[in-house]
C-alpha cells in the first residue's frame, strides 16, 4: 500500500525494475562496446610495431598510415585511431574552420542566416562534424567521449600549432569527464608538455582562480553552467566547452584565419599559456589513450 491508499501488484512492481535494469544494461554493453574496439585496435598496433626495437625516440606519423575509422555497427558511435607513438583516439580536431562548432546548417539552401541554428547542448552530446579525413573536423560527443573515459586510467595530449607552423603540445594524466546527470564535468591531473598549463587557467593564482576548467561542468549556448555570474561563457565564446569565468583555454571557440583577432571577446580557438587570449590557432586536436599504454615515446603530433 502506498502514501495514496493504492495498492501495486508486486507483479508490475517486478516488472518496473526489469524495465530500469534493462535500461542501465543496454547503456553498459554500449559502453562495452566502445571500449572493446578501442582495445581491438590498440592490440593490432602493438602486435604490428615493436616498439621496443624503435631506434628514433620520436614516432614519425609519415612511416605509417596516420589515421584509421572504424565505424561500429551496433553502438551506433565512432571510434577514430591516430598513430602518435600508437594507441590514441582522437576527440576533437580543428584544422580548416570548415565545421562551424557555433552554427549547425538545418537545410540544403544556401548558407543564409534562414538555413542556420545555434549549436546546442544535444549537438555536443550527441557529437557532429565530418570524420573522412585528416582534414576534417569535428566533436565526437560528450557521451561517446565518456564511455571511453569510464575504465579511468586515460592520458590527454593535446597537440596545437600556430600560423607560422610551430607546434606545441600539452599531456594531462587522469582526464576524466563525469556524466550527462553531472553536466559533463571536467576533472585532470599532473600537466607536462610544452604549451604550458592553460586548462588550469596558467601561472597566477589569480588566473587560475577565474579561469581554471578543473571541476568546471560542460555548458553550451543554451546550457549556461559558468561561473560568469553576469554573462554567459558559451554564447560569448560561440560554442559549447567548460568554462570557469571563462577560461585560459577554448578548443572548440570560433576559427579566425591568420591567427591575431580583435573584437568583443575573446573567443578564439584559443591556448593563453603559449599565444595568448587574442591569437586562434590553425590545428588544433584532443586525443586520448590508457596511459599504461606501451610505446617507444609519444611523437609530435599527427599534423604531416
Amino acid at each position: 500500500m502506498c502514501s495514496s491508499g493504492k495498492y501495486f501488484s508486486p507483479y508490475f512492481q517486478k516488472k518496473e525494475e526489469c524495465l530500469l535494469e534493462n535500461s542501465k544494461l543496454q547503456k553498459k554493453l554500449k559502453m562495452l562496446q566502445d571500449l572493446f574496439q578501442l582495445y581491438e585496435f590498440q592490440l593490432k598496433d602493438l602486435l604490428g610495431n615493436n616498439y621496443h626495437r624503435r631506434k628514433s625516440k620520436v614516432f614519425s606519423a609519415r612511416k605509417t598510415v596516420s589515421l584509421d575509422m572504424f565505424w561500429p555497427t551496433t553502438s551506433g558511435s565512432l571510434l577514430v585511431y591516430d598513430q602518435d607513438g600508437g594507441g590514441w583516439t582522437v576527440i576533437q580536431r580543428r584544422c580548416n574552420g570548415k565545421e562551424n562548432f557555433y552554427r549547425a546548417k538545418v537545410s540544403t539552401e544556401a548558407n543564409t542566416c534562414a538555413s542556420l541554428r545555434c549549436r546546442e547542448w544535444l549537438d555536443y552530446k550527441e557529437g557532429f562534424g565530418q570524420l573522412q579525413g585528416k582534414d576534417d573536423e569535428y566533436w565526437l560527443g560528450n557521451d561517446k567521449i565518456y564511455d571511453l573515459l569510464f575504465n579511468g586510467g586515460i592520458s590527454l595530449k593535446i597537440d596545437l600549432m600556430d600560423w607560422q607552423g610551430e607546434r606545441r603540445y600539452a599531456i594531462y594524466d587522469d582526464f576524466q569527464i563525469r556524466n550527462e546527470t553531472n553536466n559533463y564535468r571536467l576533472w585532470f591531473g599532473i600537466y607536462s608538455g610544452t604549451a604550458g598549463n592553460a586548462l588550469s587557467g596558467g601561472s597566477s593564482f589569480e588566473s587560475q582562480w577565474s579561469a581554471s576548467l578543473n571541476g568546471m561542468p560542460f555548458s553550451a549556448p543554451d546550457r549556461d553552467h559558468d561561473r560568469f555570474l553576469t554573462g554567459n561563457c558559451a554564447e560569448e565564446n560561440k560554442c559549447g566547452w567548460w568554462f570557469n569565468r571563462c577560461h585560459a583555454a577554448n578548443l572548440n571557440g570560433r576559427y579566425y584565419k591568420k591567427g591575431t583577432y580583435s573584437g568583443p571577446f575573446d573567443n578564439g580557438v584559443v591556448w593563453s599559456t603559449w599565444r595568448g587570449l587574442w591569437y586562434s590557432l590553425k590545428y588544433t586536436a584532443m586525443k586520448i589513450r590508457f596511459q599504461s599504454f606501451l610505446d617507444g615515446e609519444s611523437g609530435n603530433g599527427e599534423i604531416n
